[in-house]
C-alpha cells in the first residue's frame, strides 16, 4: 500500500499525453521504453527514447527511479507518521532541525514563491485543507463555522517559518503544519528526470498524478505533444493540444474535488487570506516552468489569485500559462502569447 500524498491536483493536464506514440515512425536504433507504478497516492510514467547502447539500462534505471521516489515520499509525505516532515510537523514552536538538502530545497523553493505570489502560494495552509475536508481527515459533509475558520486562519503563515540556507535548518516560530503537496509531485518528476539525464538520456516524458516534464523530441524527431484537459463534468475531453520540450507542465483546477452543501459548491482550493474555498470564475490553469516542482506550486498560486490577477503575473514574468474561465454560457479560454506559439492547430 502506497502511504504518499493526497492528490490535490488532478491529472488534467495529461488526457491524452501518451497519445504521442501514434503516428511515430520509429528507425530501428530508437525505441521507446517505459516505466510505471505507484507513487505519492498516485501513479507515475516514465518514458524515454532509447538507442541501443542505453537499451541494456533499464533495469538499474527502474532500480534508482524506485529508490528515488521511496526517499522522496519518506521526506516529504504528511501520510507517512516518521516522514522527515511528519516528524518536523510534530515538534513544538520553536524548536528547530537540520533539514536533508531535499527537503531544505522545496522549502526554499515553496518560501520563494509564496513571497513572488504574495502568499497566495503557502505550505502551511494544511489546517484550513482539513477543516474544510480535503486533507488526510475525512470528508465533510458541512460547511465549518465562521468562528472555526478564523481560529484555523491563526495556525497558518508561511513567514512563521524560518529556513537558514548556510545551515539547512528549518524552525516554526509559531505552531504549524506544512504540507508539500501542492509541490512535492513536481519535485518528484524533477528527480526522475535528474536519474534519467545521469544515464544520458535526453529525450523523455516523466509524469506523476499529472505533473510531467519533458526534454528532446520523440522518435522521428517529433515533438512531445500534451492534451489539456476540459473543466466540465462526466466524460473527459480535450481543450487544448501543445507542443512542449525541455519543460515542466502542472494543470491544477476545481471541476473534480469538491463537496456541495445548500447548492454552494465548494472546491477544494482554499485562499490562505481568506481561509475558504476560492469563488471567482477560474476553472482550471496550466502552467509552464523550467521544473515541474516551480509548475506545481505556480498552478496551485495561479489557481488561488484568480484569472486577472494570475494573467497579469504570468505576462509580467513572461510565463506561459493558460486559463479556462467559466462563463453564463460555458468556458471561455485566456493564454499568454507564449503559450499559444505551442498550440497544436
Amino acid at each position: 500500500m502506497d502511504n504518499g500524498f493526497r492528490i490535490l491536483k488532478w491529472p488534467a493536464a495529461l488526457l491524452l499525453a501518451f497519445l504521442f506514440l501514434s503516428g511515430c515512425s520509429k528507425q530501428p536504433a530508437e525505441t521507446i521504453l517505459s516505466l510505471n507504478g505507484m507513487t505519492m497516492g498516485t501513479t507515475y510514467t516514465v518514458k524515454w527514447v532509447s538507442v541501443d547502447d542505453v537499451h541494456t539500462q533499464s533495469a538499474q534505471i527502474q532500480k534508482e527511479i524506485t529508490q528515488a521516489l521511496v526517499d522522496v515520499n519518506q521526506s516529504m509525505s504528511t501520510y507517512i507518521d516518521d516522514s522527515e516532515l511528519s516528524k518536523f510537523n510534530q515538534m513544538p514552536s520553536g524548536a528547530g532541525v537540520i533539514a536533508s538538502e531535499p527537503l531544505f530545497f522545496v522549502l526554499a523553493l515553496a518560501e520563494s514563491i509564496s513571497e513572488a505570489t504574495l502568499g497566495a502560494f503557502d505550505v502551511t495552509v494544511g489546517p484550513l485543507v482539513n477543516l474544510w475536508g480535503f486533507g488526510p481527515d475525512k470528508r465533510i459533509i458541512k460547511a465549518p463555522s465562521d468562528a472555526l475558520v478564523e481560529q484555523r486562519l491563526t495556525e497558518i503563515g508561511y513567514q512563521f517559518l524560518e529556513l537558514n540556507p548556510e545551515t539547512r535548518q528549518i524552525t516554526k516560530t509559531k505552531p504549524l503544519y506544512v504540507d508539500l503537496s501542492a509541490i512535492a509531485k513536481g519535485y518528484g518528476v524533477d528527480v526522475l528526470a535528474a536519474i534519467l539525464e545521469t544515464h544520458g538520456i535526453v529525450n523523455y516524458l516523466v509524469e506523476i498524478g499529472g505533473e510531467l516534464r519533458t526534454s528532446g523530441r520523440k522518435p522521428g524527431n517529433q515533438d512531445w505533444r500534451i492534451a489539456i484537459e476540459s473543466p466540465t463534468q462526466g466524460e473527459r475531453q480535450v481543450q487544448k493540444i501543445i507542443r512542449i520540450s525541455d519543460t515542466g507542465i502542472a494543470t491544477s483546477g476545481d471541476y473534480r474535488n469538491y463537496f456541495e452543501e445548500d447548492g454552494i459548491r465548494y472546491a477544494h482550493t482554499i485562499d490562505p487570506k481568506t481561509g475558504r474555498p476560492i469563488t471567482h470564475k477560474l476553472a482550471s490553469v496550466t502552467v509552464l516552468m523550467p521544473t515541474c516542482a516551480e509548475a506545481d506550486a505556480l498552478a496551485t498560486a495561479f489557481m488561488v489569485m484568480g484569472e486577472e490577477a494570475a494573467y497579469e503575473y504570468a505576462s509580467k514574468n513572461q510565463i506561459d500559462a493558460f486559463f479556462i474561465v467559466k462563463s453564463e454560457t460555458g468556458f471561455i479560454e485566456k493564454m499568454t502569447p507564449g503559450f499559444e506559439k505551442r498550440l497544436v492547430k
